[in-house]
């Protein structure tokens, strides 16, 4: 039997954002950045970190990815923050083989 996970699609209504900073601020939380620092003639370039480094996902889409069933609580508690402002579903599904080794 194969692997049970949730696939999460969402969107945003950028009408509901206060800011672009905002709107920027829920993908970076989500997705993460690269900020580059230039600092006299030197460069620094950091990763930062969002909320899908630390989870186990595959990307579907610009706005879907599928997560396992056991850190899909992490999501929803990410997501539900946002509700005002971004539309989201979540459907089961079962995958065929254990894509998140």
């Amino acid at each position: 039997m194969g692997r049970k996970a949730f696939l999460i699609c969402f969107s945003v209504d950028c009408d509901k954002f206060e800011s672009n900073y905002e709107r920027n601020k829920f993908f970076r939380c989500l997705y993460g950045w690269r900020q580059v620092v230039r600092k006299d003639e030197k460069v620094y370039a950091y990763e930062r970190n969002g909320l899908l480094d630390e989870i186990p996902h595959l990307k579907v889409d610009q706005s879907s990815f599928i997560v396992p069933e056991d850190h899909v609580e992490k999501i929803i508690k990410f997501l539900e923050e946002w509700e005002d402002k971004v539309v989201w579903k979540i459907f089961k599904v079962i995958l065929e083989e254990n894509i998140f080794k």
